[in-house]
């Protein structure tokens, strides 16, 4: 008699568990009296009937269905089994894990620049995490419809409006378009927010949203380097000298002995006349001792005006009153 008894019992499990699976359901079966529902760590089992929770079961272990669980089914409770009637009821299993998910920008970004008539391209890439916390609209919204629901399918939909949100918090407030990543932070937890709105209706949230990096096209990053480079070295003529010790230091104005020794040279040369023109603005800007003040020695008489050098054409004078070639009046 035993034998017709549990000929049809039946277990409920997640039967081939994959980590990156969010749900699992076990449905459209009927459970027959003697079977046994089986829950493992990171799991919790939901039995529902027409879309609507009978109950939710969160502890890892092995129950009989008939003694230990139906009692705790809100409309089921009363149930009895019969000889040959089971219970018709679904039964989803979920993922309890946190997810963490890498994502990157499937084309760039043309995001609106001053200057640029097309926006400027910028490629993102970084992680986002989610889980289920709402049982309900995740059967309502997900559950309902499919037997099964994978990371896959969440990150194609959130890469599908990432685009748009990304441009929406890089222009908010007029970031500077050249330092993105200082900005990072603040355009993570705003994309964040904006993913959460949207996805906390299927019953999952968005907990954490970052960027990693942005990138820019060659000619941009080239730009962004060099005007770095401008900052650091603070005037455009060290960074002459610093450019082209570099270029001699790495072998690219090695093409030929003159060349080299004639960047050289010129080297020398504008060094040696900055370094004139700082001790110029050094003496000039050096106070003049009171102790060491001389008088100016006093002209001759009759020569007290008269230059050596006519201004007009360059001309030596002599001792007459006007420039011998060009008339110029000296006095």
């Amino acid at each position: 008699m035993s034998f017709f008894k549990n000929q049809f019992a039946n277990v409920v499990e997640w039967q081939e568990f994959r980590d990156d699976m969010i749900f699992y359901k076990w449905s459209n079966r009927e459970i027959k009296k003697g079977s046994r529902l089986i829950i493992r760590p990171g799991q919790d089992a939901i039995f529902f009937n027409n879309g609507k929770i009978e109950g939710v079961f969160r502890d890892e272990g092995e129950y009989d269905i008939e003694s230990q669980i139906i009692p705790f089914l809100s409309t089921l409770k009363g149930f009895k089994f019969g000889f040959n009637s089971g219970m018709r009821v679904e039964v989803l299993f979920v993922n309890t894990k946190e997810f963490v998910v890498k994502w990157g920008t499937q084309n760039a970004i043309n995001i609106p620049t001053l200057g640029l008539p097309g926006g400027m391209p910028i490629r993102a890439n970084g992680t986002f995490n989610f889980k289920v916390h709402d049982y309900i609209a995740l059967i309502d919204q997900i559950a309902g419809v499919k037997d099964q629901y994978v990371v896959e399918d969440v990150k194609i939909r959130i890469t599908s409006v990432l685009d748009q949100l990304l441009m929406k918090w890089i222009t908010r407030e007029g970031k500077d378009m050249f330092n993105l990543q200082a900005n990072s932070f603040d355009i993570s937890k705003g994309v964040q927010e904006d993913l959460d709105m949207q996805m906390i209706k299927s019953g999952i949230t968005i907990s954490g949203f970052t960027v990693m990096s942005f990138s820019y096209p060659k000619e941009i990053q080239d730009v962004i380097t060099k005007n770095a480079s401008h900052g650091m070295v603070s005037d455009v003529g060290r960074y002459q000298q610093i450019s082209l010790t570099d270029g001699m230091a790495s072998g690219k104005m090695s093409g030929g002995g003159a060349a080299s020794d004639m960047a050289g040279m010129m080297m020398g040369i504008n060094i040696a006349g900055q370094m004139m023109n700082q001790m110029n603005q050094n003496s000039q800007n050096q106070p003049v001792s009171s102790q060491s003040t001389q008088p100016p020695a006093q002209p001759l008489a009759g020569d007290q005006k008269r230059p050596n050098f006519c201004p007009n054409c360059g001309t030596k004078t002599g001792v007459a009153n006007f420039c011998s070639n060009c008339g110029q009046k000296l006095i």
